[in-house]
């Protein structure tokens, strides 16, 4: 299957380059472009695109916002937003993840990354770019963005519907390893871990991997470390 891509971005040279990219590829193709995030929303329902590489800075309703409603709308689930930042580390970045992105990249990623990126999170995989590690959304969340003592109730309650080994899996997962990691490290098949995580995504609500990750830190399961 083609991935439907759209890009969100208000610099339209920056457009056109990703578009030549994009269209370059045998297995995607854009669909629509939009200059801020309400284009994206609507574009998004009339182009059914499945991939929206999304800049979190945009005139009018930015990239966070759009991301919310496109998370929010049930019609949407199958959607998968990269949100795209100048600088990899962000602000924003833990924001867009609770708001339903997939993950992250740096505009200045390489062609080979950017197009691994659609390709990432086409397929429901958490996208978290070599900058952009697990330590640095610790580091966010130690920062005072959660509970003073970094856990969500709501979410801690929630984890009592998981099974102890998905609870582990859910712990290498928010460690950012990879289903044969995982497996190795639990002596257990990749199809194995890949179930667990499906129960564990489908259990707590969580769109993709990289939802699960927040909460992880959310829940407190896995707990911040700030270096």
């Amino acid at each position: 299957m083609t991935i439907r891509v759209l890009l969100a971005d208000d610099q339209a040279l920056l457009r056109s380059a990703f578009r030549v990219l994009v269209d370059s590829e045998s297995d995607m193709e854009v669909v629509g472009e939009a200059s801020d995030g309400a284009e994206a929303v609507r574009l998004v329902r009339e182009q059914r695109a499945d991939v929206v590489l999304m800049d979190i800075r945009m005139p009018g309703t930015d990239g966070l916002a759009a991301t919310r409603l496109i998370s929010a709308d049930p019609g949407l689930a199958h959607v998968r937003v990269v949100m795209l930042t100048t600088f990899e580390v962000d602000e924003y970045v833990v924001q867009s993840l609770r708001a339903g992105a997939s993950g992250f990249l740096g505009k200045g990623a390489e062609p080979d990354e950017l197009l691994n990126a659609i390709r990432v999170a086409a397929a429901g995989e958490a996208l978290l770019s070599p900058a952009a590690t697990k330590g640095l959304i610790a580091r966010f969340l130690a920062q005072g963005d959660v509970l003073d003592d970094g856990r969500d109730p709501a979410r801690a309650e929630r984890l009592g519907a998981l099974t102890g080994r998905e609870r582990e899996v859910l712990v290498q997962v928010a460690g950012g390893h990879s289903n044969d990691e995982i497996a190795e490290r639990l002596e257990v098949s990749p199809l194995t871990v890949k179930t667990h995580v499906n129960r564990a995504m489908a259990k707590l609500g969580a769109r993709d991997r990289a939802q699960l990750v927040v909460i992880a830190y959310e829940s407190g399961l896995v707990r911040p470390r700030v270096e």
